[in-house]
Formats: structure tokens, C-alpha cells, sequence
């Protein structure tokens, strides 16, 4: 008999160091966690599945369901809205489009919504994974599907990648109140100081008498390069997928 995988241990996490050296600032800190495996792939295929609970997970802003299945193993998925503990769900290529099924994007009707999207099939779902979005199905071509992106890109995904139906729970998050400094700690997050109030030596916005401005045409960052509505992707071979770029804000 196969040991059971665990589906939660401790492991080491990043805190924005490498080597004692400061890579990514305003990262440190923080209260342990214990990793959760979440089932990206959603491979396991034409077996159903029982909802058994609803969990929290400190790495991800989305809460997890767990899943019973049939042959006794347990998997940790990405929770849809409107999934109830009890509920039925299985990853098949004739799944019916109900929330909480994995089935190819290309067999899933126009109009409908959809999380946990593959990028490149077998790979596991890299896109729309954050609480409270999804995607949504807007046309159909021979090879492609075109996918609405959360961001209000529209670009199109190869039919053979698969998805999870439905819109990911947690839209009431962005409306959460921190209330005081101490809860973003327990998060790892540490304190950002505005450029405006170094000294020019740690800052291009630095410097100045009193309450001054920036003192420059346009926003820098710590290390001189435009900021703040200046393009900074490169080009990509995926950029030809691309219908529609996202909204400016």
C-alpha cells in the first residue's frame, strides 16, 4: 500500500534575503506557516470527489477546499464560490459544466466562468488563481479559445489547456481593514518609507526643504528608472496571443 503525501509541512520561506542580502524589500518577518500542496493540475481524472471542508491557507489570498476521493486519497483544490461541503466534483473531459469540475477549456460554453487556467497543457493552472477572480469564455476558434482575463485582457488559450468552472471565493477581501501595523508583521510585510521622505543618498525623490515635491517630471524608483505608468514588460513570444491589452487604470 502507497504511504499517503502529506498535504501540509513546514519548509523554509522566502523573506526577501539571499545570502543575509536584501533582494526583494519590504519582505521579512512574519508568523510560520505551514505549506499547503494545492492540486494545480487537476490530474486525477474521472474519479469523483466529495467536498469534505473549507481551509484557510496563509500562502494564498483564495481559501482551499478538501476533497475525499473515491479511492480514499485527499487533495487540496483552490475553493469556487457557491461550492458547498458535500458537493460532488470530478476532472474529466466530459465533465458537465457545473462549479468545481476541470474539464479542456475548449469543451466549456461561451459565457461561462472559469478559475485555475492552464497556460500550456499538463503543466498545471498559472492564470486566475487570486480570491474573488475569473475568467470568462468569449469565443471559440479552431485551435483557440478567447479568454476575458480578471485584468480585462482578452487572449487566447490553446482548447487542450484545462480549467476549473466557476469564480474563485473571497471577492469581499479587498475590503478587509487591516487596523493596526502589527497584523501586516504577522503577514511578512514590513514598513515602506515614501521616497519624498529619505535623504537624496537613498532616494532620487529625496531631499529638499520642508514638505517638497518629487522635484523631477516623472516618478523614479530607489534606482532611477521610470515608474508609474511607464511599460516595463518585454517582448514575449506569448505577446502574438494577446487580442486586447489590459485597461489602463
Amino acid at each position: 500500500m502507497t504511504k499517503p503525501r502529506r498535504l501540509k509541512f513546514g519548509r523554509k520561506r522566502a523573506v526577501g534575503r539571499s545570502l543575509g542580502k536584501v533582494t526583494t524589500r519590504h519582505h521579512g518577518g512574519g508568523a510560520k506557516r505551514l505549506f499547503r500542496v494545492v492540486d494545480f493540475k487537476r490530474d486525477k481524472r474521472a474519479i469523483p470527489a466529495r467536498v469534505e471542508s473549507f481551509e484557510y491557507d496563509p500562502n494564498r489570498s483564495a481559501d482551499l477546499a478538501l476533497l475525499l476521493y473515491e479511492d480514499g486519497e485527499r487533495r487540496f483544490i483552490l475553493r469556487p464560490e457557491e461550492l458547498k461541503i458535500g458537493d460532488r466534483v470530478v476532472s474529466d473531459s466530459s465533465a458537465p459544466i457545473k462549479v468545481g469540475n476541470a474539464l479542456p477549456i475548449g469543451k466549456i460554453s461561451i459565457g461561462t466562468e472559469v478559475h485555475n487556467v492552464e497556460l500550456i497543457p499538463g503543466r498545471g493552472a498559472q492564470f486566475v488563481r487570486s480570491a474573488g477572480s475569473a475568467a470568462t469564455v468569449i469565443a471559440k476558434e479552431e485551435v483557440f479559445v478567447h479568454l476575458k482575463m480578471p485584468s480585462g485582457e482578452i487572449r487566447r488559450i490553446t482548447k487542450d489547456c484545462w480549467a476549473t468552472v466557476g469564480r474563485l471565493s473571497g471577492v469581499e477581501r479587498k475590503l478587509r481593514k487591516f487596523g493596526k501595523a502589527g497584523i501586516k508583521r504577522h503577514m511578512g510585510i514590513r514598513p515602506t518609507v515614501r521616497g519624498v521622505a529619505q535623504n537624496p543618498h537613498s532616494h532620487p525623490h529625496g531631499g529638499g526643504e520642508g514638505r517638497s515635491g518629487i522635484g523631477m517630471p516623472g516618478p523614479k524608483t530607489p534606482w532611477g528608472k521610470p515608474t508609474l505608468g511607464k511599460k516595463t514588460r518585454r517582448r514575449f513570444h506569448t505577446d502574438k496571443y494577446i487580442i486586447s491589452r489590459r485597461k489602463k487604470r
